[in-house]
């Protein structure tokens, strides 16, 4: 029957599948990094019963997309995975992201997606200590400010190897916890899109809700970028469990320091599940267009 196994869902999948599920990401980045890496996408799953793909027509155009930070919280999970919910409770989300050249709209192929946000209660795996204020981290303490953690001395932090020019980002996190919920990549197929299935964001003091985004582009963070909600839709799903236990939000989209209009997913609402989508358009040639 070909190179097809069970996953441990009873879901046929593909040899190369498995394989990238025993890969490090910075494996799969590396592979998909090569001239002839031979790569394929089947890694992407769609969602059972509903597509989020088909939002991507009506989603914003191929402009390039905004850099942002990518916060005190990311680090490489090691998971090459779409359902990236693991025992997180919440209104699941079916996502699809498209990668394209921000000059000529080209699908980008092979291309490594990676995402991670918060649970309901605004925890991030891997940081729940930092994210609950029981270490440094902006979930826990202050309203975050928009640029770079600052160095001693008080100077401009500098980007990590790979960083968008420009970006001023914080180094990576080195994990506290063993926790690895809500964080998880995908490799675009053929039409440049990755699917996520996960659930809705919650919130945490200082930052409106969001995701984060990054695009893995021949072994560098091509593009980190962060991907917001409508706030009718948020203040909707925030009156059900286990959103509704969580009170007291103090920023929205209209007085976030990051957020911009520009970040805006296309969300439709469907049995069981909410679909969002968003091009991801990325200066591959370094151009700034």
């Amino acid at each position: 029957m070909g190179a097809h196994v069970l996953n441990d869902d009873g879901k046929r999948v593909s040899r190369r599948t498995v394989v990238f599920g025993s890969l490090t990401l910075a494996g799969v980045v590396a592979a998909c990094g090569g001239k002839d890496s031979g790569t394929t996408a089947t890694a992407t799953t769609a969602a059972a019963g509903a597509d989020p793909a088909a939002l991507l027509a009506s989603a914003t155009t191929c402009i390039l997309s905004p850099t942002t930070t990518q916060g005190p919280y990311y680090f490489d999970a090691d998971k090459i995975r779409g359902d990236i919910r693991e025992d997180r409770q919440g209104t699941r989300l079916d996502l699809a992201l498209k990668v394209v050249d921000s000059e000529g709209c080209t699908p980008l192929k092979d291309v490594v997606v990676e995402i991670w946000h918060c649970d309901a209660a605004g925890l991030y795996s891997g940081a729940e200590s930092q994210s609950t204020g029981g270490g440094e981290g902006m979930p826990g303490g202050a309203p975050a400010p928009s640029g770079a953690l600052a160095p001693p001395g008080g100077g401009p932090a500098d980007p990590p190897s790979g960083a968008p020019p420009g970006s001023g980002d914080m180094a990576d996190l080195v994990p506290t916890d063993d926790k690895r919920y809500l964080r998880g990549a995908q490799v675009t197929n053929t039409d440049g899109v990755v699917r996520f299935t996960t659930i809705w964001p919650g919130w945490y003091r200082g930052r409106t809700v969001h995701i984060h985004a990054m695009v893995h582009l021949n072994n560098t963070k091509a593009l980190i970028t962060q991907l917001m909600f409508d706030e009718a839709l948020n203040d909707k799903v925030y009156t059900a469990a286990p959103y509704a236990t969580h009170t007291g939000r103090d920023t929205t989209n209209a007085n976030d320091t990051i957020y911009n209009d520009s970040m805006l997913l296309t969300v439709q609402a469907a049995t069981n599940t909410h679909l969002a989508a968003k091009i991801l358009a990325v200066d591959t040639d370094k151009h700034g267009s």
